[in-house]
């Protein structure tokens, strides 16, 4: 036998097309977090600025017109409510004018991201500094002393995807991709929402009591964890019912490549590119990123349209992965498993 027909017998057409994809999946893993975070800067972040008379309009006028465009400013009348526009995460920094002296106040919420809120500060201290006048920045919504650089709910929230994904990986590999029947898909539904259960307030736990980096109520942290691993958890299951198992590259495209550097983790939303900053919330990690710091920082705020979100993965990854086992098909012997024809496969 030639060396040739070694390898021919070594990788088949089916395993040099998932090398090939895989190839793909690492070359978009790294075009995507590259993307995304080698240049973060503020983009039009929503802002706010609180200033007698017409002075205000002048100062929006000169905030919108910075160059490179970073914030959205907009006049509001008191104090009062640009705090309660900051909690209700409507805007995400506010600049209050003090006529009576050469001070004026920047109030921001580094729960929502610390790096935002050092941006807000360094941009409006060069803004002030230029009018001769100085700024003394509030903190309205602090990040925990042990939540560095307000990273802990990313970073709960990717353990939490990380899960759903694996676990429906797992359950494909154990017994085949496509569920052999519609029994078998609600089982397989049932053990992962389940395992969401436990992956959600094990989660909860260790961010809350045990390593205290995120306040807040752990109860909430712990419906917000069971949804999302449920939601990427569908989303995997449907996948592979529909693609095989080429559905876990699928996933991790999704959830991984472009959900990971989308959510506004490391950078929050304004200061990513506008094509992340776009997806990010429709993405399970952003949607569930957003709802944790908000359950953290901001009073559970704001968090009906994540919710919203996270429940159509949820709803669309269960409802086609139950309509794929109702299908009559063939068996599929490329990506079946003995397991699968097994009473005991799932």
């Amino acid at each position: 036998m030639t060396f040739v027909d070694e390898v021919k017998n070594a990788v088949t057409p089916r395993a040099a097309l998932l090398v090939i994809g895989v190839l793909a999946l690492q070359l978009l893993f790294i075009a995507s977090y590259v993307g995304a975070l080698h240049n973060p800067k503020p983009r039009d972040v929503p802002f706010a600025v609180v200033a007698p008379g017409q002075s205000a309009a002048r100062l929006v006028e000169q905030l919108r017109s910075l160059p490179g465009e970073p914030l959205d400013p907009r006049a509001l009348p008191d104090e009062a409510t640009a705090r309660r526009q900051i909690l209700n995460r409507d805007i995400d920094g506010a600049l209050i004018v003090d006529p009576a002296s050469k001070t004026d106040t920047l109030l921001v919420a580094s729960g929502g991201g610390t790096v935002l809120s050092s941006a807000l500060t360094t941009l409006t201290t060069r803004v002030e500094a230029s009018q001769q006048r100085e700024v003394r920045t509030v903190d309205v919504a602090p990040a925990s002393p042990a939540d560095f650089d307000g990273l802990s709910a990313f970073y709960l929230v990717v353990g939490w995807c990380v899960g759903g994904y694996l676990c429906a990986s797992i359950l494909a590999i154990s017994a085949g991709s496509r569920p052999a029947n519609r029994q078998r898909a609600v089982i397989r539904l049932g053990v992962m929402a389940l395992y969401s259960i436990a992956g959600g307030i094990g989660g909860a736990i260790i961010v809350g009591p045990i390593l205290g980096a995120l306040p807040g109520s752990v109860m909430a942290l712990w419906g917000l964890g069971a949804l999302v691993v449920f939601a990427v958890g569908a989303i995997t299951l449907a996948l592979q019912a529909l693609t095989g198992i080429v559905g876990i590259g699928l996933a991790v495209l999704l959830v991984v490549i472009a959900g990971n550097p989308s959510a506004g983790g490391a950078f929050p939303l304004p200061m990513l590119p506008p094509f992340w900053e776009a997806i990010g919330p429709a993405l399970p990690p952003g949607a569930g990123t957003w709802v944790a710091r908000s359950i953290a920082y901001f009073k559970g705020n704001a968090i009906t349209g994540p919710l919203l979100v996270l429940a159509a993965w949820a709803v669309a990854g269960a409802a086609i992965t139950l309509a794929m086992a109702s299908l009559r098909r063939t068996p599929d012997t490329s990506d079946s498993h003995p397991a699968e024809s097994s009473p005991s496969g799932v």
